[in-house]
C-alpha cells in the first residue's frame, strides 16, 4: 500500500482504502525526520486496524494533508510546533474531529501542561515501544486521553495553582468601572442592545468589552461570567458603591434647594 508523503511541491493523490470494509484508524505522520516516519509507519502497516494516510515534514505540509484527507489521529512531533503558539489551536480548529498525539524527545513540566491544556491528547516519548505506541494510537482514537504519573501530577498542581490565583484576591484581574458596569448589567440578564442603550453606546462597542473581560478573567460566555462573578462575588464592591448615599437631617433642606 502506498501512502502518500507531503514533503514536496508535488499535489498528492489521495490514496484508495483497502481496508476490506474495516474502519481503520486513519493517521497522519508529521515528523521532519524520515527515518521517524519510516519506522512509525512499519510499525502501524503490522495493524489491520490502523492506516497511515499521509506523511508530513513541515508545519504548512501537515496543513496541507489535514485539507486533502480525513483523519483520526495525527502524530505529530513535538519540534516541528515548537516557537509556533497557535499551532494546536489551529490543528483543532482545522480538524476538530482529530486527535492530536505530540511525540517529545524530553518531558518538560510547563509544555506538557500547556500541551494538554490546548487539546493534545496524549504527550509520548519518542522512544516509546511499539506496542505502547499501538495502545496509546488505539485508546486515543476511541476517544481517551494517554497520559501518565508525572504528566498527571503536573497538570493537576498547573489547576491547583490557577484556582488558588483565581481566588486571591491580590492576584484578581483588574477591572475599570464601566467593564463592572456591563458585567452587572449581563448578571441581570440584559442583553448588549439594552445595555448599550442604558450606559449610552453602541452595541459594538458592549462586545468588544466583553471579550476583553472574557479574556481578563478566563472565562468563555455569559455563563461562565455570572458563575464567575457568583463565586468571586466580583460586584459586591461595585453594587455598594453604586447605592445612593443614606438620608441625613437635611435630606429635605437639600432637595428644596436642588428644586429652587
Amino acid at each position: 500500500m502506498n501512502v502518500v508523503d507531503i514533503s514536496s511541491n508535488e499535489p498528492p493523490e489521495i490514496e484508495e482504502d483497502d481496508s476490506e470494509g474495516t474502519a481503520a484508524i486513519r493517521i497522519i505522520l508529521a515528523d521532519s525526520q524520515v527515518i521517524y516516519r519510516v519506522g512509525m509507519r512499519k510499525v502501524f502497516a503490522l495493524e489491520d486496524d490502523i492506516r497511515v494516510v499521509a506523511q508530513a515534514e513541515t508545519l504548512p505540509n501537515l496543513y496541507a494533508a489535514l485539507h486533502r484527507y480525513p483523519t483520526d489521529v495525527v502524530f505529530l512531533e513535538g519540534a516541528l510546533i515548537a516557537g509556533t503558539v497557535d499551532a494546536i489551536p489551529e490543528l483543532v480548529r482545522r480538524a476538530p474531529e482529530a486527535k492530536i498525539i505530540v511525540q517529545v524527545s524530553e518531558s518538560d513540566e510547563s509544555n506538557t501542561v500547556e500541551l494538554y491544556r490546548r487539546g493534545v491528547r496524549g504527550v509520548v516519548p519518542r522512544s516509546i515501544s511499539p506496542d505502547l505506541l499501538i495502545k496509546c494510537v488505539r485508546k486515543i482514537a476511541d476517544g481517551e486521553t494517554w497520559i501518565d504519573n508525572q504528566s498527571i501530577s503536573w497538570v493537576i498542581e498547573a489547576y491547583r495553582s490557577q484556582a488558588t490565583s483565581l481566588t486571591n484576591p491580590r492576584t484578581q484581574p483588574k477591572l475599570s468601572k464601566k467593564e463592572l458596569a456591563i458585567i452587572s448589567c449581563i448578571t441581570r440578564g440584559m442583553r448588549n442592545k439594552e445595555i448599550a442603550y442604558q450606559i449610552g453606546t453602541t452595541e459594538q462597542v458592549i462586545k468588544n468589552y466583553l471579550r476583553k473581560v472574557y479574556d481578563k478573567l478566563g472565562v468563555s460566555d455569559r455563563l461562565e461570567l455570572a458563575l464567575y462573578c457568583l463565586h468571586h462575588q466580583l460586584l459586591k464592591k461595585y453594587d455598594e458603591a453604586e447605592q445612593p448615599p443614606p438620608p441625613t437631617g437635611d435630606s429635605n433642606h437639600v432637595q428644596m434647594r436642588a428644586k429652587g
